[in-house]
């Protein structure tokens, strides 16, 4: 089982891809917009913001975060972990359930280009 400091490693990680992101990568990742990712089996919430291909601010919080991000993400500590490391494939994880996002039908078009 991935640990809180392995989440938020790999949270960094992911934050620093979209960062370097080009081109239709870059202008789907460039939103405004609070994120959440919910770690089911640490009972932790990961909260930020995406701003300009950049998540900023995260914080962890116990339990369910007090308020809805607008884009929430929801999965395992090692899930989380292997897709950023590329060993899970998100579209496959998002299918099966193990991997869930909830956005509005906008956001969830625009990263869709992230898949």
């Amino acid at each position: 089982m991935a640990t809180k400091e392995e989440c938020r490693s790999a949270l960094d990680k992911l934050a620093e891809n979209l960062a370097g992101a080009n081109g239709d990568l870059r202008s789907a990742a460039a939103l405004d917009r609070s994120v959440s990712c919910r770690i089911t089996d640490l009972d932790i919430t990961f909260f930020g913001r995406l701003t300009d291909g950049r998540i900023e601010d995260v914080t962890a919080v116990p339990g369910p975060p007090a308020e809805r991000a607008e884009i929430r993400l929801t999965m395992s500590g090692d899930d989380l972990v292997a897709l950023v490391d590329g060993e899970l494939h998100f579209a496959r994880a998002w299918g099966s359930g193990r991997v869930k996002l909830e956005a509005g039908f906008r956001d969830l078009l625009r990263l869709r280009k992230l898949l």
